[in-house]
């Protein structure tokens, strides 16, 4: 009489072998973000953190994002680097335009099935998008999802959390008419409208490695998100920052309504920030001017609004840090929050 078949979890598409694998070699660079706020080490069920002391009345702000469709991009190009500091950036750039300074992170890696080397290099971007931001890589999950994924993809996901003092919490109440508009440059289209782009490159594949500026087309798509934290943390200190914007989907004319209090508006001039390159393609191949600034961040990734009085000790105070920043417009009242670019 035949025997009956053996079933191993290997046999069905999972290797916890690999897993382990991964864990030892994700260590080190784990180890280069951890505060001292961190209860324990890695390979717990949870994460543990204290709060950090001196808050009078603490206010935990919480963020989660991905990186969407640049991923595909991303692995199709063999670009796996710069993908685990986009995930980061998504998160702690939102978090920071509460006021709070992202204090851990988590992730979410899951694969039909784990390729150690390249699970690796992503977790690695991971960990130094949280060495960026001042955040601990506090945990997270890499799992194998056989047949929920073609073979080689990979999908990521993150969650952020970070501390505020109640009465430093920016939310744009205290925004008001000619209040000045502080542009921060981005590094490319950071994590958004990649949708828009692949259906562009699908159109226009020899455009990929053309020159953009001084790299390839490719590499200027794909260049990390620019993470703010810092330079945002340092400005706090020095200047009244009356609201924030974090240029994500939905590009400038939606997301900066967002922070504007009810009846305002701004009006932005395009001719006072650089564009990159990477946008003039877009417009090239066919992605009209309000499509662009409804998708993209179009050179600006993060909006700082302040009183007129303090534009120019904020713009210093953030080229100071090394980050591109201009004076880019002004708050105007509005029916319906709207962004009026010229």
């Amino acid at each position: 009489m035949p025997s009956e078949p053996k079933f191993t979890y290997k046999d069905a598409g999972v290797d916890i072998d690999a897993g382990a694998a991964l864990v030892e070699r994700i260590k080190a660079p784990i180890k280069r973000t951890l505060r001292p706020e961190v209860i324990g080490g890695i390979g717990g069920f949870g994460g543990l953190f204290r709060v950090p002391s001196g808050y009078k009345e603490p206010v935990l702000v919480a963020g989660t994002d991905g990186v969407g469709t640049k991923l595909k991009l991303a692995i199709e190009h063999d670009a796996h680097d710069g993908v685990g500091i986009d995930l980061v950036a998504m998160c702690v750039n939102d978090v920071i335009v509460q006021g709070a300074e992202p204090l851990f992170f988590l992730d979410y890696f899951v694969t039909p099935k784990l390729d150690v080397d390249v699970a690796e290099r992503v977790i690695a971007g991971i960990a130094r998008g949280c060495e960026l931001a001042g955040a601990t890589l506090l945990g997270g999950e890499t799992a194998e999802h056989p047949g929920m994924h073609k073979a080689g993809e990979y999908d990521l996901a993150g969650f952020c959390v970070g501390i505020v003092e109640k009465d430093r919490i920016i939310d744009g109440s205290r925004i008001v008419e000619g209040d000045a508009v502080i542009g921060l440059a981005s590094s490319g289209p950071h994590s958004n409208g990649f949708s828009l782009i692949r259906r562009v490159l699908q159109r226009y594949p020899a455009d990929a490695s053309a020159p953009c500026g001084d790299v390839k087309l490719i590499d200027a798509l794909l260049a990390p998100t620019r993470i703010y934290v810092r330079p945002l943390l340092d400005l706090f200190a020095k200047v009244e920052v009356r609201g924030l914007a974090h240029i994500t989907g939905g590009g400038l004319i939606e997301n900066i309504p967002r922070v504007l209090p009810d009846g305002l508006g701004v009006r932005l001039d395009a001719s006072r920030w650089p564009r990159p390159p990477v946008f003039d393609w877009l417009e090239r191949r066919g992605v009209e001017p309000h499509e662009l600034h409804r998708t993209f961040n179009c050179g600006i990734g993060m909006i700082v609004i302040v009183a007129p009085g303090a534009a120019d000790e904020t713009v210093r105070a953030l080229r100071d840090t090394g980050e591109q920043a201009w004076i880019v417009g002004e708050v105007v009242p509005a029916s319906a929050g709207r962004v009026e670019i010229r």
